[in-house]
């Protein structure tokens, strides 16, 4: 049986052999057009992470034909390059660290991560995302050091003690994980270094790494197609993909009652949302409720720009969002997967100086001062990307990004400071070493703090302004 859309609710409990999921629609006279609208609202902003979190996880270890296709769940792949243009299925990519990536089903048994021993000097971390896209825990540099060991990773149904040889055990409010490895490349003649620390990074089943047999296998899951990054803005059937996605999620009881609101409309672990059994006024309460949802989207974008809120505000463990759920989709609207703030920083640069739009059709400087450079502990970088899909610019000189590591190379002003040039064309030969190429038309640059310093962290170091230049 193959899922689509409309029928996944049925099959998908059948092949995971749930039980008690409710397959029931929304029914026209259950809610007014007035509170189908609110309540479609609220359920979207909860669940667009979620859908697009989805997208991702599909491409990258479900769907063997798409380009972005990693390796079946649970196993390690590692991509000993950094990300390029040619890299499309996240938003806001960095082209710092090669990643490594791996998609864990925490069904049947924990997965064990091995991390071998590496120089201090060497930053590292491992993001554990789950299916809300919480960050709900790391294995870095900056907490469990360098000196390698292992991790147990734990689905929400596993009740063990950690077992012999394990360093810690970590677990998930989910059945599924994204795990991110990130390894600081320190130059590009590096590069064979990175990859002999990759080829010791190791993933295996508990029943693997303690020697023992396997327990029997989870029952296979047929995912279901999602949806496009543009039909994720405006389709209904975004419901669909959430509901799909929250069978794997058992309810946490913080939300209890928002589940049954949302449940008024069709959306819940196993629920059918079809528009075909709407009225035609409710259909539109449900299209406006998830437009309603943008408009606060972009009140909250203009309070980022703004620098009133901040990267560090958007990502992170529920306990740190608090069940801010703007917040959270915001997080994955500007940059899903991104890290925490205590691991990385993200200050943007989506304005300039006057508070205008960035775009290529203007040249823009930064100057940091001598004694004013990012306050990271392990690497800084400045990222160019294209708007609005937020992906690297391609560009004749290959340059991505400038960074930490090129400092060596870059030229410095008369008070020793550095001036970086971002526009479109080169900035001469004189200046071409700081030069960070823009798009012909809307940008926006986002800069990394990796490992921020206590100044970075309390505000104390600011970013400097970009300026627009005649």
């Amino acid at each position: 049986m193959r899922l689509t859309r409309r029928n996944f609710a049925i099959g998908s409990a059948l092949a995971l052999g749930l039980t008690g999921l409710g397959s029931k629609g929304v029914q026209a006279a259950d809610v007014t057009a007035a509170e189908a609208r609110a309540i479609a609202k609220e359920a979207y902003i909860y669940g667009f992470p979620m859908v697009d979190g989805y997208r991702i996880l599909h491409a990258y270890f479900v769907d063997r034909k798409n380009p972005e296709f990693k390796g079946p769940w649970n196993q390690l792949n590692n991509i000993p390059r950094v990300y390029t243009p040619d890299d499309k299925a996240v938003q806001t990519p960095n082209s710092d660290t090669p990643y490594s990536m791996i998609g864990l089903d925490l069904r049947a048994e924990p997965v064990v991560l091995t991390v071998p021993t590496m120089e201090k000097e060497r930053y590292f971390s491992i993001q554990l995302v789950d299916l809300y896209t919480h960050n709900f825990d790391y294995i870095r540099s900056r907490t469990t050091g360098n000196d390698g060991g292992s991790f147990l990773i734990a689905g929400p149904g596993w009740k063990g003690e950690a077992p012999k040889g394990v360093t810690k055990v970590i677990r998930s409010e989910t059945e599924f994980v994204l795990g991110i490895y990130r390894t600081q490349l320190f130059r590009p003649d590096d590069l064979d270094n990175v990859k002999k620390i990759q080829a010791r990074y190791k993933a295996e089943p508990l029943s693997a790494f303690q020697g023992q047999p396997a327990p029997a296998a989870a029952l296979a899951v047929e995912f279901i197609e999602p949806l496009t990054p543009s039909e994720q803005k405006t389709s209904p059937e975004v419901f669909n993909i959430l509901n799909f996605v929250l069978q794997f999620c058992p309810a946490d009881p913080s939300e209890t009652e928002l589940m049954a609101r949302f449940a008024k409309i069709g959306v819940g672990a196993g629920k059918t949302f079809d528009v075909n059994t709407l009225s035609p006024d409710t259909n539109t309460a449900i299209e406006q409720g998830m437009a309603d949802a943008w408009v606060d989207l972009a009140d909250l974008k203009k309070r980022i720009d703004a620098r009133e809120v901040t990267s560090g505000d958007l990502l992170g463990t529920r306990i740190h969002l608090k069940n801010n759920y703007l917040y959270r989709m915001a997080g994955a609207v500007l940059g899903i997967y991104g890290n925490s703030k205590e691991e990385a920083m993200y200050p943007v640069y989506a304005v300039d100086s006057e508070g205008q739009k960035l775009d290529g059709s203007s040249r823009y400087t930064v100057h940091f001062a001598p004694d004013q450079l990012p306050a990271a502990n392990a690497f800084w970088s400045l990222t160019m990307y294209e708007l609005p899909s937020s992906l690297l610019v391609a560009n004749p000189i290959d340059r991505y990004l400038l960074n930490k590591s090129m400092l060596p190379q870059f030229v410095k002003d008369a008070d020793g400071g550095l001036t970086f040039y971002l526009q479109n064309e080169s900035p001469g030969d004189a200046k071409e070493t700081n030069w960070l190429p823009s798009p012909k038309g809307p940008f926006m640059v986002v800069m990394r703090l990796y490992w921020p310093k206590p100044e970075a962290l309390d505000g104390s170091w600011k970013q400097p302004p970009l300026m627009k230049t005649q």
